[in-house]
């Protein structure tokens, strides 16, 4: 029950509650706070009628106690002692349209490094822990820990205000925006959670809803909606399969032709940036026979636009298909990706396509090493097992 509590309400208590207190560090300690106390009531009393309600009220009052207790935040203690203000309100809504992606757009300050802003706003508002976003941006723990310390100490040495930005200023602020939103689905989609996907979708379209002319708005709704198109057929008896293995029946063909026409939309708006050449590769595996060659030239100005070396991985990976796995394994090679897990169980792919069993084996071991999901090991498994 709570960890599903969690998954549904951990970005809207801390966004109501950022609200209110004007401060991210304070309001996810409170919101931290208020879930070990559900955990401990809950668990004895049974849940409340508005688990979402009694999280934000929970949280609020520990926010007061604490900064009651600490002496030097008095000036912040009183503004407290005044009512709960109208935007929160008691049932957990607020008049706010959708108070998590203002709390983005908040986050995702100028004045702070964009992975900064990536960061804070995935630890805040997208509900992943530490380990997850260090995941995500390909580092170890202690470095995520440090970058997301370095973010927070900035915010209270330049006293960075966490208000609402004026409408003129959004746009400055959409490129974080857009990437914290893709993280998160990717984490949704990559690990299964298909609430994280699912919430990353419906605000992609509030985003839309706010910013309609915006190209890589636009694109990168399409290319979430077409990767969630084939979610269905992602998995088989709890295990991975793989893209060419899939059993199209299951696919979402409504999404996929949402996500089309909104790829062509975009792309009609001006030159491709990075979300509608996604979005244009994505286009191109729901087709019945895949052109690999436009797949891996796209891959190609994708590499051109990011300098990404999993990019370049990708493109491997459309090579093989192009150009056969040993021309696809000298450019993996190429790539220091030693602790991204994709890396090695593409080249244990390529090697086992090349009959390099020994090899192989020991690359699907270091992915298996990696991986954080239960259906992606079963795959792996299955893989060392054949061979």
């Amino acid at each position: 029950m709570l960890e599903e509590v969690f998954r549904d309400q951990w970005a809207r208590v801390v966004a109501a509650l950022v609200s209110f207190l004007g401060d991210v560090d304070l309001a996810e300690e409170a919101a931290q706070e208020a879930f070990v106390i559900a955990a401990e009531r809950w668990a004895r009393d049974g849940p409340p009628a508005n688990p979402g309600a009694w999280l934000v009220v929970t949280g609020r009052n520990r926010a007061i106690d604490r900064l009651r207790r600490d002496r030097t935040r008095t000036e912040k203690t009183r503004l407290l002692d005044h009512p709960i203000p109208a935007e929160i309100t008691m049932d957990g809504t607020t008049t706010i349209p959708d108070e998590r992606l203002e709390l983005f757009f908040m986050c995702c300050h100028p004045a702070l490094a964009t992975e900064a802003q990536v960061a804070l706003t995935l630890r805040a508002l997208g509900g992943l822990s530490t380990p997850e976003i260090a995941r995500a941006f390909l580092v170890n723990d202690e470095t995520m820990k440090r970058r997301l310390s370095r973010a927070r100490n900035k915010i209270r040495v330049a006293a960075i205000p966490f208000a609402i930005p004026h409408d003129h200023l959004l746009p400055g602020r959409l490129r974080a925006v857009l990437a914290v939103l893709y993280l998160i689905f990717n984490q949704g989609y990559g690990d299964g959670r298909a609430d994280l996907a699912a919430e990353a979708i419906r605000l992609g379209r509030t985003l839309l809803d706010l910013m309609p002319d915006e190209p890589e708005a636009v694109a990168l709704l399409a290319l979430m909606l077409l990767h969630d198109s084939r979610r269905a057929a992602r998995v088989r008896d709890g295990e991975i399969v793989l893209l060419h293995e899939q059993d199209r029946r299951l696919w979402d063909t409504a999404q996929i032709e949402e996500g089309r026409a909104l790829l062509d939309r975009a792309i009609r708006f001006g030159a491709p940036g990075v979300y509608a050449v996604q979005a244009a590769i994505a286009a191109l595996q729901t087709e019945e026979r895949i052109d690999w060659p436009a797949v891996a030239a796209l891959y190609g100005r994708l590499r051109e636009l990011t300098g990404s070396a999993i990019v370049e991985l990708n493109r491997a990976v459309a090579i093989a298909e192009v150009e056969g796995p040993r021309a696809a394994l000298a450019i993996v090679d190429a790539l220091h990706l030693d602790d991204y897990r994709y890396f090695h169980s593409t080249r244990a792919e390529l090697l086992r396509r090349l009959h390099d069993t020994a090899a192989a084996r020991a690359a699907y071991r270091r992915a298996l090493d990696l991986t954080t999901t239960e259906a992606e090991r079963r795959f792996l498994n299955r893989r060392l097992t054949d061979l």
